[in-house]
């Protein structure tokens, strides 16, 4: 038997589940990041950003190095931030992530200061592999296998 639990805060309803799960109107589970989530990471991904273009580490193996924030993806409490880095001409970034690592409480006191949410998010870095599999895409897309199965341009334009 359910008690009515709404003076402890916690809400009535289906055995199992809490208040915070997120729920549509409809009842059914949200599938993608909330609005809020979509939020926090934007703004975690511009002062990021502007720390890492300072590049004002101690860290010998980040001194000189130019990174770009690709994207960051919030968990559903907003406690963990992974962070998708990039280095321009297509130099592997997978080196880099034990530094990262290393000066993560550096760049958490950062982007933590005028922050407006409760917690500053634990950063965990992953190198961003999304223009690797484009140029992929396009090499195999301009291959002659592929380019024999489609019209000619002059077939095309009739």
């Amino acid at each position: 038997m359910l008690r009515d639990r709404t003076r402890s805060g916690m809400t009535r309803g289906k055995p199992g589940r809490s208040h915070f799960d997120r729920a549509t109107v409809t009842g059914k589970v949200q599938d993608g990041p909330t609005q809020r989530m979509r939020r926090v990471a934007e703004d975690i991904r511009h002062r990021l950003s502007a720390v890492l273009a300072r590049t004002e580490f101690r860290d010998p193996d980040l001194i000189g190095v130019h990174l770009t924030v690709a994207e960051v993806r919030m968990s559903p409490d907003l406690k963990h931030a992974t962070i998708f880095v990039s280095r321009l001409g297509n130099i592997p970034t997978d080196p880099l992530l034990p530094a990262l690592k290393r000066v993560s409480p550096f760049l958490r006191s950062a982007i933590g200061q005028g922050m407006r949410t409760k917690f500053v998010p634990d950063l965990h870095f992953q190198p961003d592999h999304a223009l690797d599999e484009a140029s992929r895409i396009n090499r195999l897309l301009h291959s002659p296998e592929v380019a024999r199965d489609l019209p000619n341009e002059a077939e095309a334009d009739r």
